[in-house]
C-alpha cells in the first residue's frame, strides 16, 4: 500500500500513532483503549492504517476478552478497512493471511451486531515448509499480528515444526540490527512451543526492545509477547 498524505500527515505517522496506542494498552498504560477513538472511520487514512495493523488493531480486546468501551464504533472502523482493501487476484500469501487475521480478530473480539463479517479468504501454508529459513523469517515477521492467542491456528501448527529455523532468523535479525524483523519473529517464537532454551528468547526480546523500541511497531510486538505469553522480561 503506497504511503498517502492527508494534509501534512503521512500514512506512516498515522500507523505509528495507532501502534503506540495499542502498545500502551497492552502494557496497561494510557486511557482505556478504543480503536474508533484512536482511528475514526471518517478519516481518509483510517482504512489503510487498520489494514496495515491487521489483527493488532484489536489486540487490546484479546486481553481477558475485554470489551470495547460503551459508545465505541470499532465495528464500523474494521468493516470499512475490510471493504476498502480486500486482497485482489494474485494477492501474496502475506496479504491473504493478514486479511484473514483481521477477519478472525473481528469474529473473536467484536460483537458483530448481528451482521456477518466478510468471508476470510483461503490462505495456504505450503510456503511454511518450502521457504528457506531467511525467507520464512521475513514472511513470519510480516505476519506478527497473527501471533495473538487463538488466531491463525493452522499457521501456528505449521510454524511449530520450524522453530529452529525461526530461531536462526531471530538471531540473524538481531545481528543485522533489523529490529522490526527481530521483534516480529520473536513475537511468533513467544507463542510457539519447543523454542530452544539456548536461544535466550527473553533476554533477546528485552534487547530488541531496548535497541529498537523507538519504532512503535517494534514496541507493539514486544509488548504483545510479554502480555500474552510472558516472554521478553
Amino acid at each position: 500500500m503506497a504511503e498517502q498524505t492527508q494534509g501534512a500527515v503521512p500514512l506512516s505517522a498515522v500507523i505509528a500513532d495507532a501502534a503506540t496506542g495499542v502498545a500502551l494498552a497492552l502494557r496497561g498504560e494510557g486511557d482505556p483503549y478504543a480503536l474508533s477513538g484512536m482511528l475514526r472511520h471518517e478519516d481518509a487514512l483510517t482504512p489503510a492504517a487498520v489494514r496495515v495493523l491487521g489483527a493488532d488493531a484489536l489486540a487490546p480486546y484479546a486481553v481477558e476478552h475485554r470489551a470495547a468501551p460503551a459508545g465505541a464504533d470499532d465495528e464500523a472502523v474494521v468493516r470499512q478497512a475490510l471493504m476498502a482493501y480486500p486482497p485482489g487476484d494474485g494477492a501474496s500469501e502475506v496479504s491473504l493471511w493478514s486479511y484473514r487475521g483481521l477477519v478472525e480478530a473481528a469474529h473473536a473480539f467484536l460483537p458483530g451486531g448481528g451482521r456477518p463479517w466478510p468471508p476470510a479468504p483461503e490462505a495456504g501454508t505450503a510456503w511454511v515448509g518450502d521457504s528457506p529459513w531467511p525467507k520464512l523469517s521475513h514472511r513470519v515477521s510480516q505476519l506478527a499480528a497473527l501471533a495473538l492467542p487463538g488466531l491463525a491456528s493452522g499457521l501456528a501448527e505449521q510454524l511449530a515444526a520450524r522453530t529452529d529455523d525461526l530461531s536462526r532468523g531471530f538471531v540473524r535479525a538481531v545481528r543485522r540490527r533489523d529490529w522490526p524483523q527481530a521483534a516480529g519473529v520473536g513475537r511468533w517464537l513467544a507463542r510457539l512451543p519447543d523454542v530452544p532454551r539456548t536461544l535466550g528468547l527473553d533476554s533477546g526480546l528485552a534487547f530488541v526492545a531496548q535497541m529498537g523500541g523507538a519504532d512503535p511497531r517494534v514496541a507493539l510486538h514486544v509488548a504483545a509477547a510479554r502480555r500474552f505469553y510472558g516472554r521478553g522480561g
